[in-house]
């Protein structure tokens, strides 16, 4: 794997258009803003839609409009399914098809979703690429991001000054569909990396150890990761759990873990363990709670 490079020649894409202007898709419409870019967007909510133009993006009322002003769209969307809607629903990206236009899915989404999708557009003459990013809003909004990719080489080659604009590291992992395993696996890290945290810091406040005193020490060691260098610190000792990706969500790419490990046919326990308590916490930790909070899955009563 190459970390990519980040020579830019914005003048020879013309218009990004950014469909998704949630937390993250609305960071990285700003982002491609401020690295030169004509950025038109639109979102299936109009409040959404409002709150963006204020800021200096032309916003659209339809997919439609995107794509016929745009040449290469960026999604920034929830869920396998809603992907799969903006592209080949109705009035989706496919029934507005732009030949030669390249989509670019940043969505943490499911690989075969991708693969059919990617096949669907080339049939119409339009290339897919999936990017799934890491790095939560403030990542989007300061174009900090990490990318995992999945795309033929001519078309990283061709998306590189976007990429660019959005994020600060990106990894070409395969083909297309890679990038989202690749992202699937990382999420499924931070699942349980998380869920072990919130057990190891449990049991050593009980034998008398400090929390902070516990993580220095491990972060000094081979135990460390980045929940205990970084999420702890941000966003759990401190207890603002603002992290700005939610319980739903992961719980969501957990799922899409399992669905992946099914399709392989393979059988990993530790990963199904995880899958299990993920879905479990729903029990005491609320969808729109931020996803850390799952370190205190054990110590709340059933809501």
């Amino acid at each position: 794997m190459q970390n990519i490079g980040a020579a830019r020649d914005i003048g020879a894409i013309g218009v990004i258009g950014v469909i998704g202007l949630g937390n993250m898709g609305r960071g990285m419409a700003l982002s491609l803003q401020r690295g030169g870019f004509t950025v038109v967007g639109t979102d299936a909510s109009a409040a959404t839609r409002d709150a963006l133009a204020g800021e200096g993006i032309a916003v659209r009322d339809s997919i439609a409009e995107v794509i016929a002003a745009c040449d290469m769209v960026v999604l920034s969307l929830p869920t396998a399914a809603i992907v799969a809607e903006v592209v080949a629903g109705a009035d989706g990206i496919i029934g507005n098809a732009k030949p030669g236009m390249l989509v670019i899915d940043t969505s943490t989404s499911h690989p075969d979703t991708t693969r059919r999708l990617a096949a669907q557009l080339a049939a119409v003459g339009m290339q897919f690429m999936d990017a799934p990013v890491s790095g939560g809003p403030k990542g989007a909004i300061t174009g900090t991001m990490t990318m995992v990719i999945g795309a033929a080489d001519e078309d990283l080659a061709r998306a590189e000054p976007v990429l660019a604009a959005m994020s600060a590291k990106r990894v070409h992992v395969g083909g297309v569909g890679a990038g989202h395993v690749a992202k699937i696996a990382n999420n499924l890290f931070v699942a349980s990396h998380l869920l072990v945290a919130g057990e190891v810091t449990r049991m050593a406040a009980k034998a008398g150890v400090p929390v902070e005193q516990l993580l220095q020490g491990i972060n000094a060691g081979s135990g460390r990761s980045f929940v205990t260098e970084h999420s702890f610190p941000t966003w759990v000792m401190n207890g603002k759990f603002d992290s700005g990706f939610t319980m739903k969500l992961m719980r969501k790419d957990v799922r899409l873990s399992q669905e992946l490990i099914g399709a392989l046919d393979m059988d990993l326990p530790m990963s199904a363990k995880v899958a299990e308590l993920w879905s479990r916490s729903a029990e005491s930790i609320g969808d729109d709670e931020d996803f850390n909070r799952i370190v205190e899955l054990g110590t709340r009563a059933p809501s």
